[in-house]
Order: structure tokens, then sequence, then C-alpha cells
């Protein structure tokens, strides 16, 4: 069984390596957001959506209800 913690993505740390600042509970840390980027969703729209974290990747997006 693995763990997946939710956290919104707060800003793009570095666009060429797919890392974002992700805020879980109140801490900021760095998480790598190549799994949920595709041409439908850029890096550039990331900022702001909710994620499914599991060892400092972003594995999935979710809306607000799921990250609750």
């Amino acid at each position: 069984m693995c763990l997946g913690i939710p956290g919104r993505i707060v800003m793009i740390d570095d666009a060429i390596n797919m890392l974002a600042i992700v805020d879980v509970g109140g801490v900021r840390r760095k998480v790598n957001i190549a799994c949920i980027v595709d041409e439908e969703y850029p890096v550039s729209s990331c900022v702001g959506v909710w994620v499914l974290i599991h060892v400092g990747f972003a594995m999935s997006r979710l809306d607000e209800a799921e990250a609750a």
C-alpha cells in the first residue's frame, strides 16, 4: 500500500525540470510535476491545482473535494 498526500501547487520553481513548490498542510516542499503535465495541461497551468503527492512526485490531479 502506498501513501499519497494531497497538496496544492503554489508556484512553479523550475519549469524546464518540471519542479513546483507545493503547500502540504502549511509546509511548502519542492515536488516534481512531470507526471501531471502534458499537451492539454502545460506546466504554466499547474499553479493552484491540487495534486496527490507520493515520494516527491505529483502523481495525479485532484479536485478540492478529493483533496479534503
